[in-house]
């Protein structure tokens, strides 16, 4: 056999629950119902002692017949006071001829076909006379008062340890907690030193399969006095011996284990071995697990009373992380508050969450955070670059916009983490919005650190002198191996999942309240807006003809009397012509602008490269005699209104033109980006650029940020740009400093992606 052959997973597939057979140190009866004539269908090869006759006799009798006279009559009264627990309890001690004395214990299971079946098991006592309940009893209440007078997790672990070993005499007791991933390490050790210590080593989950994990759950006890035991087989009454599933054994306390098992065992140089589950709310929590070097067995009454222990440990340990996990959650609670108490007074709301970067970052206990809203994106504490938290967001998106998002090793499942894991190794998102791929996004860095192993975790195969394998078998060495863990961070906390899943319904909230205020305004706007449309369009067409007679009639007036004018009436003449062709513009633009807003969308194919290079060339008298280095990009094919399409580019590459004039050379680039949904067109210049403060005023109507005296216009051109995109249902924006150029943004939706953005309608 190979390892390319090898079944790692026949261990986890193993019906461990129903071997077939039990140890040896007792024996086991099944019977077909729950009353005296109940027939034996099922008995260990070992059971003569227990019967009145000959084990092939006795399979098919009814229980009073099958079973000694002694027993007989004890089970009677057993089964007559009542139903059969599916737990094994204790139903007397017995002396059974040439056989010794036994404890014997009751439970009951269904079959497959769903009759009740009541199992009888025999449990030898022999040498352990002082191991029953009335001298267990004293040394069992110190240890509880021992664990009531301790607090601290670390003490309790180590105080369970220790009154384990002292109730049962193992030479190593350990306890063993287990992780996410269901690897334990061994957390409190108590030994006499005749084995190893295994203190704070660490064992794969492949140590104890899935399935064994469940019958440690179900079944809370678990005892091997003697690994190099031979097990005793069930014979059973025809037909349920053909071919039938064999009898479920998880709770009988004689059960037979997996051979495997019993080899790692032997691998660990244990002869003996007892566990006893430790569950949290119903779950397992880890194992007080014990060890002897020689075989040992352990009575009952004893591994109940190490139940109890770990009983009440468990209820200390589950109180104490409920504890800490209640202040912790009041916590996050208190901060959660806090910010939304900053998001209801900030404008826009989102910023709440930036304006105490503080709590943001300890909301989560995190490095460094991002919000990313529509198109904005604002970084906090240690994180990620802008373009890499963006294209994190994509990544998300593209996994179908999960409501949350959580893991300790982000570049496992997204590669290009990798390049900032040492800021973001690990993240929790949470998406606060449906209609833009808006994310609030907490970072942890990679935490690298050493595990220290119970012997190498990879190694499945036991092998032959001549290197060939022999097949499935647990590790033979147990020796302490370390392994270097990276690129993972700190887990996030159920707490910290749980408050965020909150953080974001509250946000929701926010956000679509924020919506319908804003559908009732838009409403609203729209109706206005409609009015001011027809009145600005009525305005201006009934404006044009009487500034067209200003100047018609000073220009005559200058060419006819001009001889009869003085130099100031000249100048006057002047000034009204100049002041009437400024006012004649400004209402050919306002009924531009109007019409803009009621004519027809005609959308059809159109190449932006071809656009950018006609209108290039509709400017060239404005570029004649200026050094322009043009950095033009290549442009994609839109789906868009190619009339508007070409104000756009007009209005942009004329402002470029004009608010660089004073740079020697100009520099202009043309360029877009490419995104799922919308492709992101720019025009950058290097001219005298902008207070980004004042960002929101530029696309408003008649809205300028410069003195006529320095650039002419009449602030109008970015608005019919805003406008014109909008009737696409897309975006507009700008960013800019001051004597250092600024960039202008619009975005064209894909096709089917298109949605009306209503955020100029608050101009």
């Amino acid at each position: 056999m190979t390892v390319g052959d090898l079944d790692l997973d026949a261990c986890s597939r193993e019906p461990i629950h129903r071997p077939g057979s039990i140890q040896p140190h007792g024996m086991l009866l099944a019977f077909s119902g729950s009353d005296a004539g109940a027939p034996l269908i099922q008995a260990s090869a070992n059971a003569a002692p227990a019967l009145s006759l000959p084990l092939a006799q006795a399979l098919g009798q009814p229980l009073e017949r099958a079973l000694h006279p002694q027993i007989a009559t004890a089970v009677r009264s057993f089964l007559a006071a009542g139903p059969v627990p599916s737990r094994p309890v204790p139903v007397i001690l017995t002396e059974l001829p040439g056989a010794g004395r036994h404890q014997l214990l009751a439970h009951a299971v269904d079959d497959v076909a769903g009759d009740r079946v009541v199992i009888l098991e025999l449990e030898r006592l022999d040498g352990l006379e002082t191991d029953l309940l009335d001298h267990v009893y004293p040394r069992m209440r110190e240890a509880l008062e021992r664990l009531d007078a301790l607090n601290a997790p670390t003490d309790l672990l180590s105080c369970a340890a220790q009154e384990v070993r002292a109730l049962t005499g193992f030479d190593r007791v350990l306890i063993y907690r287990f992780d996410a991933d269901w690897h334990g390490t061994v957390v409190a050790e108590d030994g006499n030193g005749r084995l190893p210590s295994y203190m704070d080593l660490r064992f794969p989950a492949s140590d104890i399969p899935t399935q064994a994990r469940e019958l440690y759950r179900l079944n809370r006890q678990r005892l091997i006095p003697d690994a190099g035991y031979a097990p005793v087989p069930l014979v059973a009454l025809p037909p349920v011996a053909e071919g039938a599933t064999p009898l479920d054994l998880s709770f009988s306390v004689l059960r037979s284990v997996s051979p495997v098992h019993v080899q790692y065992m032997r691998n660990m140089e244990t002869a003996s071995s007892m566990s006893v589950s430790i569950l949290l709310h119903g779950a397992l929590w880890g194992l007080v697990s014990c060890h002897h070097h020689e075989p040992k067995a352990v009575s009952y009454a004893v591994r109940s009373a190490c139940d109890l222990i770990a009983q009440i440990l468990s209820v200390r340990i589950a109180a104490v992380e409920d504890r800490r996990d209640a202040e912790h959650r009041i916590a996050l609670q208190a901060i959660q508050a806090r910010l939304l108490a900053a998001m209801a007074q900030a404008d826009p709301f989102i910023a709440g969450l930036t304006e105490h970067p503080d709590d943001l970052l300890r909301f989560a206990n995190a490095s460094g955070a991002a919000v990313v809203f529509e198109r904005r994106c604002t970084l906090v504490g240690d994180t990620p670059t802008e373009e890499q938290v963006r294209g994190l967001v994509d990544w998300l998106a593209a996994q179908g916009e999960p409501e949350q998002f959580e893991t300790d090793s982000l570049p496992a499942l997204y590669p290009a983490a990798a390049d900032f894991e040492g800021k973001a190794a690990g993240l929790l998102a949470i998406a606060v919005s449906k209609l833009h791929a808006s994310y609030v996004l907490w970072f942890r860095p990679e935490v690298v650190r050493t595990v220290r192993w119970g012997g190498d975790p990879r190694k499945p195969l036991a092998r032959d002198g001549r290197g060939q394998g022999q097949g499935l078998s647990p590790r033979a060495s147990f020796e302490t191996w370390k392994e270097t863990v990276r690129h993972r961070a700190l887990p996030w906390t159920a707490a910290e999942r749980d408050t965020a899943a909150a953080l974001r319904h509250a946000v929701i909230g926010i956000v679509l309240r924020k919506a319908e205020e804003l559908a009732a305004l838009s409403r609203e706007l729209a109706r206005s807006n409609k009015e001011l449309e027809s009145f600005s369009y009525s305005v201006s067409h009934d404006l044009r003809a009487p500034f067209r007679h200003i100047v018609g009639y000073a220009e005559l007036l200058q060419e006819l009397e001009s001889d009869r004018l003085s130099d100031t009436g000249k100048r006057y003449l002047n000034v009204i012509v100049d002041a009437a062709n400024s006012a004649g513009t400004l209402v050919d633009n306002l009924l531009h602008f109007s019409q803009m807003g009621r004519s027809e969308l005609t959308p059809v194919s159109v190449d932006m490269n071809t656009l950018v290079a006609e209108v290039r060339e509709t400017l060239a008298p404005d570029t004649a005699g200026r050094a322009i280095e043009w950095d033009i990009a290549p442009l994609p094919t839109v789906r868009g209104d190619p009339v508007m399409m070409r104000l756009v580019l007009q209005n942009l590459l004329s402002n470029a033109i004009k608010y660089s004039r004073n740079r020697e050379p100009a520099r202009i680039a043309v360029g877009c980006e490419d995104r799922p949904t919308e492709t992101i067109f720019f025009v950058r210049d290097n001219g005298v650029g902008f207070n980004q403060a004042y960002e929101k005023k530029l696309f408003g109507v008649f809205q300028r940020l410069h003195r006529n005296e320095e650039f002419e216009g009449i602030g109008i051109g970015l608005a019919n740009v805003r406008r014109a995109v909008d009737r696409h249902g897309g975006r507009t924006w700008a960013d800019g400093r001051l004597d250092k150029g600024a960039i202008f943004y619009f975005t064209l939706p894909k096709a089917g992606t298109a949605k009306p953005d209503l955020r100029d309608l608050d101009e």
